[in-house]
């Protein structure tokens, strides 16, 4: 059936709402929205769902929603996890109570038995709550950081981490089996709430998330001490993380912590910014300007899930605030983490392991050398990381000492398999203490560890191409590198080839191949020389293009120089694909 034969059956089948078919009706006769809303079902992928919300089989709506979740019911039930329940969690953005409200009804209808949170909770909540209740699986109605017109729902496994093979296969398989969207089973709230199949879950789970955060806490006595000389600005960007990051610094003893009003409440609508992105300068314009009235020593924002962190530090000589990258202030905080382990403890555990993609900076690598420890590399996403925590669990070996990605995503302790943005919001504070009571700020921290493991500068450039000609220009871009890989990028000559996908590393001197060790994934790699490195793939979750890219310098100055450098090289080989 092409496009417009699926527009006219939903617009003449009596399964789909008023709503549905009046806003179908509006379109009518708008070729390009009507091939753009059912040329394709959405995909469902491995992290689940993503798009615009709206009507159409290309869409987020109660009935791809509803498709969705007949799918995992039936991979759930193929399982013999029915009797387990899913826990279901959703963010502030629009449709979310919605969308979660009908997945757990599908659920029920399916005999498996929902627990869904009262009101707006962060992902890394989510995460824990799967563990804690003994489900088989979990869902998230969040599209984290994109644009207000976007929704999602992200699916995890009975590990917490959202899922990864074979489960991801088996239940996109069965999404995909699901296409008869009239037979999605479904039944009424009150009665799935009567039979037992839907049950709201809420304070109990928030107490055992703070108790298990507060036990990462390495110095409560610094806090303690420094609570009075040390001030923070938080922004939830109008998302989970407001509640959550407020109670966890409260009970620590944090007392001035200042919320910036204009974004403090949910809002779907996100009225002061664009893009609710942490990593996006234009978000933190609010939070900057009251942190400049109050003198704060840190600055901080999470993403409308609250799973990502971004960050400001004072500079004390220049009075002025420095933006911390991920990379930054991830490699910060597991520099942090580790070294004072180790400090209070006088060693760390012989099978230590320290967890990062592969997109991902790699002073990392310098780190793991200090400190004697393993350093274990997985594709880009959070949830190949919470693999990595299942592998040590099951296998009786590793120990995990700390995890990050270099979009401002980490996890400090195990009581979640995805990145936790309240629990980096606590350690961040907590050092902000620790140092305070040095005389050194946040970023007087930083330099220390740049003078220990080298000038590293790292940056991403996303290149967005939308709709089906996006797509078709991305895969060509993929195309070119993977067929036609350069042997160099302005004077830098590229010393190995990998090719994720195709699973090989090419030596380029001598032509010899040998596996990557990671699964397959459409990511390009290229080693350059002076610890240089460029890395190419499509984003899981937008229609862009992402290029990470890092340099190492003599000093700040240096690496800034030779990072813009590359990116002007990297953008012009771009646009001659």
């Amino acid at each position: 059936m092409g496009y417009k034969e699926t527009y006219e059956a939903w617009l003449a089948n009596p399964y789909f709402d008023a709503d549905t078919k009046k806003e179908l009706e509006s379109i009518a006769g708008d070729e390009n929205e009507i091939k753009e809303r059912f040329y394709a079902d959405l995909e469902f992928g491995t992290a689940g769902l993503r798009g615009v919300i709206g009507a159409g089989t290309n869409r987020m709506n109660i009935y791809t929603v509803r498709k969705a979740t007949q799918g995992l019911a039936n991979y759930i039930i193929g399982q013999n996890g029915q009797n387990k329940g899913v826990a279901i969690a959703y963010d502030s953005r629009r449709m979310s109570p919605e969308f979660a409200d009908e997945a757990a009804c599908c659920l029920a209808a399916n005999g498996i038995k929902a627990y869904v949170f009262e009101s707006l909770r962060p992902t890394p909540e989510l995460s824990f709550a799967v563990r804690e209740l003994g489900c088989i699986s979990g869902i998230n109605i969040t599209a984290s950081h994109n644009p207000p017109e976007y929704n999602g729902y992200k699916v995890y496994w009975e590990d917490g981490a959202q899922i990864t093979p074979p489960h991801d296969k088996g239940i996109m398989d069965e999404v995909k089996a699901a296409t008869d969207y009239a037979a999605v089973k479904t039944m009424d709230k009150a009665e799935a709430e009567k039979a037992g199949l839907y049950e709201t879950i809420g304070a109990k789970i928030d107490d055992r998330y703070m108790e298990e955060l507060k036990k990462n806490v390495l110095h409560p006595e610094a806090i303690k001490e420094a609570s009075d000389k040390l001030t923070i600005v938080y922004t939830p960007l109008h998302g989970t993380g407001n509640i959550p990051a407020r109670r966890i610094l409260k009970e620590l003893g944090f007392n001035n912590v200042y919320v910036v009003p204009e974004q403090e409440l949910p809002d779907g609508e996100f009225p002061t910014v664009s893009y609710p992105n942490p990593e996006a300068a234009e978000a933190f314009e609010l939070a900057l300007k009251l942190a400049k009235e109050k003198d704060a020593d840190l600055v901080l924002a999470t993403d409308p899930d609250a799973d990502r962190l971004g960050v400001y530090v004072k500079d004390s000589k220049s009075g002025e605030y420095i933006c911390l990258t991920g990379n930054m202030s991830g490699s910060f905080l597991a520099d942090y983490e580790i070294g004072q382990k180790l400090a209070i403890e006088g060693k760390l555990p012989e099978d230590g392991e320290l967890i990062k993609t592969i997109v991902t900076s790699n002073m990392v690598d310098a780190m793991v050398e200090h400190y004697g420890i393993k350093l274990t590399e997985c594709l880009t996403g959070f949830k190949w990381i919470g693999k990595e925590i299942l592998r040590m669990e099951t296998t009786g070996k590793g120990h995990y000492l700390f995890g990050f990605e270099e979009s401002y995503g980490c996890l400090i302790g195990t009581h979640a398999r995805d990145k936790d943005a309240i629990v980096a919001t606590m350690a961040l504070c907590e050092a902000a203490a620790f140092y305070k009571l040095q005389g050194k700020t946040i970023w007087d921290a930083m330099l220390e560890m740049y003078e220990k493991y080298g000038y590293y500068k790292d940056d991403v450039i996303a290149i967005s191409h939308k709709g089906i000609e996006g797509l078709a220009k991305i895969k060509s871009i993929m195309d070119n590198l993977r067929q036609n890989p350069p042997t160099e990028f302005g004077s830098y000559k590229v010393t190995a080839f990998r090719d994720y996908q195709e699973d090989i590393i090419k030596d380029m001197a001598t032509g010899e191949t040998k596996p990557t060790g990671i699964p397959k994934s459409n990511v390009l790699y290229f080693e350059l020389t002076d610890g240089a490195w460029l890395c190419v793939r499509p984003s899981g979750t937008e229609p862009k293009i992402k290029l990470y890219f890092g340099v190492v310098g003599e000093n700040l100055d240096d690496a800034d120089k030779k990072s813009k450098d590359l990116a002007v090289i990297v953008k012009d080989l771009l646009d001659k694909l």
